[in-house]
């Protein structure tokens, strides 16, 4: 991030344009004492986006094979309305890497804060589990 200028307002932080692959609020139930939501359930909400946007690409069933990378930049909090943003990241044959962003709004205040991002990967397979080679870009 950029040091401000004295003549320049710092760059408010925005959620990436266009629709999420999930939006949901984070709730009670998957939060510990202290209102922190569980890290294995922000996974969750990541790999479903992921798996909706792979199965997209892949124009049938896909089926998470690795999760490569996993950082939490932010807590996210009972409350928070959560949206995950996938971008295709790498293209094989029959898999398909997804690069998930989680972003939150914080409840009552607005604020919008990046806190999670991942990278998933995906086979495409069909009816019988085998893996099927992904349609042409």
């Amino acid at each position: 991030m950029s040091t401000p200028t004295p003549n320049s307002a710092p760059k408010p932080i925005v959620m990436p344009e266009g629709n999420p692959s999930l939006r949901t609020i984070a709730m009670p139930a998957d939060a510990n004492p202290d209102g922190d939501i569980f890290g294995g359930w922000i996974m969750s909400q990541m790999d479903l986006s992921s798996a909706a946007f792979a199965a997209d690409v892949a124009k049938g069933r896909v089926v998470t094979v690795a999760v490569d990378a996993m950082t939490f930049h932010k807590p996210v909090y009972i409350g928070d309305d959560v949206s995950c943003y996938c971008s295709a990241a790498k293209r094989g044959n029959t898999s398909i890497t997804v690069h998930v962003e989680a972003w939150v709004r914080r409840r009552h205040s607005g604020t919008v804060d990046k806190v999670t991002e991942g990278m998933f990967t995906f086979v495409a397979v069909d009816r019988d589990g085998k893996p099927k080679p992904l349609p042409s870009a």
